[in-house]
């Protein structure tokens, strides 16, 4: 059985045939050729962390893909009321044919992905953000940018950060990350990222300097500097991250034909400036609808594989 975890899980392979599928799907989604890939099947989203992009990709794609979404909050759950992981994951495994999960703990899907018999899908943890991922890749092939690029990602060292790492260490190609001191990514994470660049021949690189990690960069990326759940620290965050925010002056430095990109919700003023998100809003929301088409070619994708194993 596989799941859709972390990028981590993945061949590169693997990685660029769900994508190719995905644009495969896209492409006839455009045409308004909707093929039933998932007829009749039944997707579960159990949603811990509320989200915009999360919730209507994945209802309009297994809708497109001629299955039905079912939108499952922990307050709808006996999973909210004290019933175990795992049965949850077993009652819903036995209904539902696929799963995906929107939540705080790693070990909350990887418990479900162990006891669910059915695939499941990570929507968003504090550790990884593998959908977003696919869909930011897809973004930078559809942009040209996937022939050997150099990716600046500048912010606070989170689950979008570790997803980027993990996608490089895969692909192989060039990611510089620059935190501030004390943000920096998960040490384990970056053990994971090193041990994988030295198959793939990625470059990966941590500095504290954004202008350093910026200069001469193929697609630039943020995220929030004040995630789901850390709305306290905000205001020492805005402190820390001070000469982080990516305005014009910053992206001067990047290559004349460079891409921003943003995961999305976007502070304007704190993390990206008004002037650079709106100059590249239309790859900003390119990337924003690749969510829907990246995920369908998860889904199908992972169908297909236990297709296989059946």
């Amino acid at each position: 059985m596989r799941h859709f975890l972390s990028i981590y899980d993945f061949s590169k392979e693997e990685i660029l045939e769900m994508i190719e599928l995905g644009l495969k799907i896209k492409k006839e989604a455009k045409a308004k050729n909707y093929i039933p890939y998932l007829q009749q099947q039944s997707l579960g989203m159990l949603f811990e962390k509320s989200s915009t992009r999360t919730r209507i990709s994945f209802e309009v794609g297994i809708h497109q893909l001629g299955g039905q979404g079912l939108f499952l909050s922990s307050n709808d759950l006996q999973l909210g009321r004290g019933e175990s992981t795992k049965d949850s994951a077993r009652v819903m495994g036995r209904m539902i044919d696929m799963i995906m999960i929107r939540t705080f703990d790693q070990k909350v899907l990887d418990e479900f992905a162990k006891y669910s018999g059915v695939p499941v899908i990570n929507g968003l943890t504090d550790k990884y953000h593998p959908v977003q991922l696919m869909a930011d890749y897809m973004t930078m092939l559809e942009h040209g940018k996937d022939k050997n690029p150099v990716v600046a990602y500048v912010g606070d060292g989170n689950n979008m950060t570790h997803s980027w790492m993990m996608l490089a260490g895969k692909l192989g190609f060039e990611l510089r990350v620059s935190t501030p001191k004390g943000r920096e990514p998960w040490a384990e994470i970056v053990e994971d990222a090193k041990e994988l660049s030295k198959i793939s021949g990625a470059k990966i690189t941590y500095m504290n300097d954004p202008e350093e990690a910026v200069l001469g960069a193929d697609v630039v990326t943020t995220d929030t500097w004040i995630s789901m759940g850390q709305e306290d620290e905000k205001e020492a965050k805005v402190k820390e991250f001070k000469g982080y925010m990516v305005d014009a002056n910053m992206m001067k430095l990047a290559k004349n034909d460079a891409i921003f990109l943003h995961c999305l919700p976007a502070y304007r003023g704190y993390e990206v400036s008004e002037e650079v998100f709106e100059s590249h809003a239309d790859v900003i929301f390119d990337e924003a609808e690749n969510r829907l088409h990246a995920q369908k070619g998860i889904m199908v994708w992972l169908d297909e594989q236990r297709r296989k194993d059946d």
